[in-house]
């Protein structure tokens, strides 16, 4: 079930911008001659253009960035033995998880206290945005699976300017394996019947000018409470270095996954006695995507370098679920369902193209690094509800159907100016401009637009106090867009800005010896935060939610004696509060007080092992602030107070040889059974699971 809209109506000024990029490619022979070795060919081709610079560091000290950067590499996401980002994720300072289940098929990130239901930050991979509607719809559908991932750079604070939209709670950007010559294939097995197989294999040319390489995997599972799954995922990447200075990436991928999960959990009884089963065992979530992204750099001379990066992806979600009979479910204290079956099925579709110009250069008799953007973007999703029953195989009424469209232009500047050796300051201007359309095919094509421009300045700034140790900080403006459903609610221009906030951080890192520490202040204050809850019953939003939030962060390392090591890291968010509306006074929904994580790691020659602990304070479930979790099955917004808890995992690996690495998890250690989350019932976290791995290369 695709849509043809975006051959219908293509934005033009994406067609210039390709035509753009185009005629750079053809400018090969007009350029010197460059060299370059065969492993800087497989680091630098993909990806060309870097949404985050690779600080080359997960425990950087000086670095030219004005905000809180945290990068996870390949090793450390080996040594957590992770089924998701997510797994890798709620380690991060600042980051709140709300998962549904382990392998966290869609996207439920909180970052600095706001809430871990709404996201207001930047998913990407490569650069590429991969939330499926930035500007049309959920951008919760999509989730990159974890074993194509190389390492996650998460930015937080002034330096998010770069980016946009939705870059409030900051940047996360998932950098792909680029395999290297050779093939390794990685085995694992586990609890809950889990099965997996990865296979990285790829090659260089003599010359070492070209590679090519591919990373597949094939998961199953039954699942933590029967949630069973099959996922496949698929990526293929290829490359060259011109004789010019110039470089061409590709990047094509494919997934599909079947889950049977729900908005579904377990009614409070059940979940009080220790249940464990699906509470919607026919419930599925069938998800599809494919994605295409070219990047090109050029290397125009020793001061200045034009990257660009055209991307398209294509994504369907089909969401089956059965209705449920409210009263009989209550009497029984679980879910009874009817033979009703409704099909909540989209489709997304987005293409888009960005170049950035860097360049190094004197102004005002000061060393500058200067950097210039522009995206053209264009989203699509194609919204229809099937109304069927249980013999009918999935098939019935299309009661719904409706088209979102959102057409979306952005540009920025900013420049770091070197004051002297040790202070650097960075302003920098975003501007986002973009027009929403809606249209309504089961009723009569009925049609409506609204269009928004959002200007957002910012300024950072670094000093170095010494060799190893930085201040940095910065205020920006940030926003995230009211997608097509709010703004144009009842096909009525509802006249809503986007969600606007503005920034403050001041933040401390360095290292001491075989200490390692970092500690960030930060500030995010709403004027005009999307609320549900408005007067007017016909209409179901507003620009009426001032809100605020402010805390801290720590991150402490140090280096023992024996081979060992601890890691470790805290955010405390005091106020995460709405300042005006019906919730006034209240604290948002899924933004815990306190998040806290340590590790005890253990090396040794050829083995490593860490014992981990996960904290997550009490957080509530809704903005009304209900302490009391539902007893029975009544519709309405699922509130109460969830519990805080901590989770232990153990995790080792053993190097058998240069090329086998053999790897083993106990994830939930002590068996806690807690609250992840409400929906309409109790998201349960997985219980104590077993997995066991090993690795060849050859």
């Amino acid at each position: 079930m695709r849509s043809t809209l975006l051959q219908q109506n293509t934005l033009s000024p994406v067609a210039l911008a390709v035509a753009l990029a185009c005629l750079s490619l053809n400018a090969v022979a007009q350029q010197p001659s460059t060299t370059a070795n065969a492993s800087e060919t497989q680091k630098s081709i993909m990806p060309a253009l870097e949404v985050i610079r690779v600080v080359g560091s997960a425990t950087p000290v000086l670095l030219e960035q004005t905000g809180t950067v945290v990068l996870i590499n390949r090793k450390q996401i080996e040594q957590i033995q992770p089924l998701s980002t997510e797994d890798i994720l709620r380690r991060i300072p600042g980051v709140n998880i709300k998962s549904e289940e382990e392998t966290a098929i869609v996207a439920n990130v909180g970052i600095r206290g706001l809430s871990a239901s709404e996201s207001k930050s930047l998913m990407l991979e490569d650069g590429v945005p991969v939330a499926p509607g930035l500007f049309v719809g959920n951008d919760r559908y999509f989730n990159p699976r974890i074993q194509r991932v190389e390492q996650i750079e998460v930015l937080k604070g002034s330096a998010s300017l770069r980016y946009g939209p939705s870059t409030i709670g900051g940047v996360v950007n998932y950098q792909t394996k680029t395999p290297d010559d050779g093939v390794t294939v990685t085995g694992r097995a586990g609890s809950f019947n889990l099965q997996e197989v990865s296979v990285e294999a790829g090659g260089k040319s003599a010359s070492g000018d070209a590679f090519a390489g591919i990373v597949a995997t094939h998961a199953s599972s039954d699942g933590f409470m029967d949630k069973d799954y099959k996922m496949t995922d698929v990526m293929a990447k290829a490359g060259v270095i011109f004789s010019n200075n110039q470089k061409l990436g590709l990047k094509i991928s494919r997934y599909e996954n079947d889950a049977n999960i729900s908005y579904r959990g377990l009614l409070l009884a059940d979940y009080q006695a220790g249940a464990n089963y699906n509470p919607a065992p026919d419930d599925y979530f069938l998800t599809d995507r494919t994605a295409f992204d070219i990047n090109h750099e050029w290397t125009l001379s020793n001061q200045a370098t034009l990257k660009t990066l055209l991307y398209w992806s294509e994504m369907s979600r089909d969401y089956w679920r059965y209705n449920v009979d409210t009263a009989a479910s209550t009497n029984a204290g679980r879910w009874v369902y009817t033979d009703a079956l409704t099909g909540n099925n989209r489709s997304f579709d987005r293409v888009g193209i960005e170049t950035r110009l860097t360049v190094d250069h004197n102004l005002l008799g000061l060393l500058a690094n200067s950097e210039f953007g522009l995206r053209f973007m264009q989203e699509e999703a194609n919204d229809t509800r099937i109304r069927a029953v249980r013999s009918s195989d999935r098939t019935g009424l299309n009661d719904r159907h409706r088209i979102d469209s959102a057409d979306s232009v952005a540009a920025y500047a900013q420049s770091r100016l070197e004051l002297n050796d040790r202070f650097a300051i960075t302003p920098g201007l975003r501007v986002e401009s973009y027009e929403q359309t809606r249209l309504v095919l089961s009723n009569g094509n009925a049609t409506a637009k609204t269009s928004n421009t959002e200007f957002l300045p910012g300024v950072g700034a670094t000093y170095n106090l010494s060799d190893s140790a930085q201040l940095y900080g910065g205020v920006y403006r940030a926003f995230s867009p009211a997608s097509n459903g709010v703004a144009l609610d009842g096909l009525t221009d509802q006249q809503l800005d986007g969600e606007r906030s503005t920034n403050f951080e001041l933040g401390l890192r360095g290292k001491q010896g075989q200490l390692r520490y970092e500690v960030a202040a930060f500030v995010m204050d709403f004027s005009n935060q999307v609320v549900t809850g408005n007067s007017d019953p016909n209409l179901s939003q507003s620009n009426a939610g001032a809100t605020e939030h402010s805390g801290m962060e720590f991150m402490l390392g140090y280096q023992l004696a024996g081979g060992f090591s601890i890691d470790s890291n805290a955010t405390w968010v005091p106020t995460s509060e709405f300042k005006s509306g019906d919730n006034q006074g209240n604290r948002l929904p899924y933004a815990p007080k306190i998040i806290a994580n340590l590790a005890l790691n253990y090396q040794l020659e050829q083995l490593s092992a860490a014992l981990s602990a996960h904290h997550r304070g009490e957080q509530y479930g809704n903005g009304d602030n209900t302490v009391a979790i539902p007893t029975n099955a009544a519709g309405g917004i699922w509130g109460g107070l969830l519990p805080s808890y901590t989770v232990l995992d153990l995790t080792a690996q053993y190097n058998l040889a240069d090329n086998v690495r053999l790897f083993a998890a106990v994830k939930n250690l002590t068996d806690k059974r807690y609250i992840t989350g409400l929906r309409q019932g109790i998201y349960v976290g997985p219980e104590r699971a077993f997995e066991l791995g090993l690795s060849y290369s050859f």
